[in-house]
């Protein structure tokens, strides 16, 4: 009975959701006003149910749509996305961006789908290094929804903004096809989430986030595709079971980024304003990288880390932010670990574990590292290469974070 219980209630939300998106009539009356002119002062404030770190994707293609979907954490109503021009050289524009719920592959729940509009318009221009955000959409979202946002740019030219490693199947065509319910237009399947990097909604009053600052261990690298287990989405599953007041999780990971140095991404300290502090309704940031800056061997010391890190707590703390740190796995086995590199990692796990200077502690490492090897992962949590933990292990880190330690007072 069990078992199938649970298709049955994954049904059910998505049929209230698309019934949700129907409430709202396509064109508002002449009589009323638009939602985002409604004061409401005793309202729940936006919080960030989903998100993914921008970075530069190759070239923007004119005429081209996107079918992008995205996996949402706390529940609420009046569902916003962020798109970002965060690395474009020109403006951009949108002329049709719509929203809906995910069937099965490009095809939606019948009715879900639903316009976005921007500043009362159908249509927004971005400059060149900024975001938009669309009006608030009527209708409750339910937590743990596969959302599906469709874009169309009839300009796109330049440097594309994207994330690139997305563990998740989404789709694209040319011409504009946002509006369709089918899959039928939608020919081509991508790993990249295009032009998309946040979804909010309002929850009840009182709930948070948490943001997971990472590189392609938090991204979900070795995970299943298409499965939502990346370890920010089992903290997720967990978080709404719980009793907290922690219940977004934004999934701010980019494989093979690092601290200290932009390559893969911008560094962690260059993106922090961005991808974290300036998501809405962020209680926590979950910091969590480090060690692509030891194994790269450029020079980086222990002390350049710990400086690092430092920084940051200093800046979440100003923003009114609780940080929790997450000491560095083992990786032993990996082609570029030797003893020098462990030597760095270890003395910056001790400040982790004992500097108190975060406002709590997930020892990963602890959880991951084997117990007749402590400097290599657990083989039945090891996804392959000695560094990205499977499945399982992507769970078991989960499972280590204290649910309690995300909603520090500050």
């Amino acid at each position: 009975m069990t078992a199938r219980r649970a298709p049955l209630r994954r049904t059910a939300a998505l049929l209230l959701l698309a019934a949700a998106f129907q409430a709202a009539p396509a064109q508002a009356q002449p009589q009323a006003r638009p939602q985002a002119q409604v004061k409401a002062s005793n309202s729940p404030k936006p919080v960030i149910t989903w998100g993914a770190s921008a970075d530069h994707l190759g070239d923007g293609v004119a005429d081209r749509s996107y079918r992008l979907i995205v996996h949402t954490s706390v529940a609420g109503g009046d569902l916003r996305i962020r798109l970002s021009n965060a690395f474009g050289d020109r403006p951009l524009t949108f002329d049709n961006v719509h929203a809906g719920v995910q069937r099965a592959g490009a095809a939606l729940v019948p009715g879900s789908n639903r316009r976005l509009t921007f500043g009362g318009e159908r249509s927004v221009t971005i400059p060149a290094g900024a975001v938009a955000y669309s009006d608030p959409l009527a209708g409750k979202v339910p937590a743990a929804t596969n959302l599906v946002v469709s874009i169309h740019s009839p300009d796109a030219a330049g440097p594309a903004t994207g994330h690139g490693m997305a563990m998740q199947t989404s789709y694209a065509t040319q011409g504009d096809h946002t509006g369709e319910e089918g899959a039928t237009a939608w020919t081509d399947s991508i790993g990249s989430w295009y032009y998309l990097d946040a979804v909010d909604v309002r929850p009840s009053a009182g709930i948070g986030a948490v943001v997971t600052l990472g590189d392609s261990i938090t991204d979900g690298w070795a995970s299943t595709s298409d499965l939502n287990r990346r370890w920010p989405d089992y903290l997720a599953r967990r978080l709404q079971r719980a009793g907290t007041a922690v219940k977004g999780v934004a999934n701010e990971g980019i494989s093979g980024n690092k601290v200290l140095a932009d390559g893969a991404g911008q560094s962690a300290l260059n993106r922090l304003q961005r991808d974290v502090l300036s998501q809405p309704g962020v209680r926590t940031v979950f910091l969590f990288e480090g060690v692509n800056d030891i194994k790269a061997h450029s020079g980086v010391t222990a002390q350049d880390l710990i400086a690092a890190y430092r920084a940051i707590i200093d800046r979440a703390h100003a923003a009114g932010k609780c940080v929790v740190g997450a000491t560095v796995g083992p990786f032993k086995g990996w082609g570029e670990w030797d003893p020098a590199a462990e030597a760095v990692r270890q003395e910056v796990n001790q400040f982790i574990r004992s500097s108190g200077e975060l406002d709590a502690v997930t020892d990963f490492d602890h959880i991951l590292r084997s117990p007749y090897d402590q400097e290599r992962m657990l083989p039945f949590l090891d996804g392959g290469d000695h560094l990205h933990p499977n499945d399982k292990g992507m769970a078991a880190m989960a499972d280590a974070v204290d649910l309690k330690s995300l909603d520090c007072a500050k």
